[in-house]
């Protein structure tokens, strides 16, 4: 697998030349090619240095974002000249990051920075569960290292603000949460499927281009949207890290919702766009 960019590029597809856009490009006759599913194991990824340096990435692509995100957050609630700012301040840091991040390291890992979204790509056959568990892990340990670094900067204030960790926030139930997570990762996942989907990049060949603007775009609305009812998770790393930074009581209350929630919505998108979405007719050719 060495050298094989394409085992480390989301919706990588390569073709030389421009199909036409929207209705034509289902009855054109350019070929596209289905890109074979990853398989379930494949241990050569291991002796493979594109593997390891995308797991590099992943994690410091996490950290990168726990630490400018969850350090916007305590900003926000400390400085009074910052103050009306407020949940959209919160809110275009999150995405503004996923944006950016997304772009630095999309050719690499495939720029996921969040397990629900590895989690989804590996449903849809887009990833091997060698991958897909080795990204997650990483994730997560870049959370960690993001939240720490953040709680050394603001110490009494990380403690005043909850570490930024995502709870249900009073006047919600479990119930909310939980369904406030699901819809929001589904937004986020499937943004992520049809700005990287390669049959459309086939079609359109400017969207990959693209891609992380959508991407980091979903995840700002998401962010407006939810942030009053659980802090806006639809990222278990985001969510692990700032709980085991934090690790008081009330942050481990209800953090299985940022768990079972995103992996919940992520799978429904993966479903809705391998299903649905890609049932639009295309030809192709053996």
């Amino acid at each position: 697998m060495e050298g094989k960019e394409e085992d480390v590029r989301l919706g990588a597809n390569k073709y030389s030349e421009r199909q036409p856009i929207g209705t034509a490009a289902q009855t054109d006759d350019k070929d596209y090619k289905e890109p074979p599913p990853a398989p379930l194991f494949e241990p050569g990824e291991l002796k493979s240095w594109s593997f390891w340096r995308a797991g590099i990435a992943e994690f410091v692509a996490t950290f990168l974002f726990l630490y400018i995100t969850v350090l916007t957050v305590m900003g926000v609630k400390r400085s009074p000249k910052c103050g009306s700012v407020g949940i959209q301040g919160i809110a275009w840091a999150f995405g503004g990051m996923i944006f950016a991040l997304v772009y630095c390291t999309a050719g690499i890992s495939g720029g996921h920075i969040n397990p629900a979204v590895t989690f989804g790509l590996f449903l849809a056959r887009k990833l091997s569960l060698t991958r897909s568990i080795f990204y997650m892990v990483m994730q997560c340990l870049g959370a960690i290292c993001g939240a720490a670094v953040v709680k050394g900067f603001e110490h009494s204030q990380y403690k005043l603000q909850g570490g930024g960790a995502n709870v249900v926030n009073p006047g919600y139930s479990k119930g909310d949460g939980l369904g406030a997570e699901i819809v929001g990762t589904f937004v986020l996942v499937y943004t992520v499927f049809s700005a990287t989907d390669a049959k459309r990049s086939a079609r359109d060949s400017h969207v990959p281009i693209l891609a992380p603007l959508p991407i980091g775009f979903a995840v700002f609305l998401v962010h407006l949207a939810t942030i009053p009812i659980t802090g806006t998770g639809i990222n278990p790393a985001r969510s692990l890290g700032a709980a085991i930074v934090y690790n008081q009581g009330h942050a481990w209350d209800d953090h299985w919702i940022f768990w079972v929630g995103p992996f919940i919505g992520a799978a429904l998108a993966a479903l809705y766009h391998q299903i649905v979405i890609r049932a639009i007719p295309f030809k192709s050719k053996a």
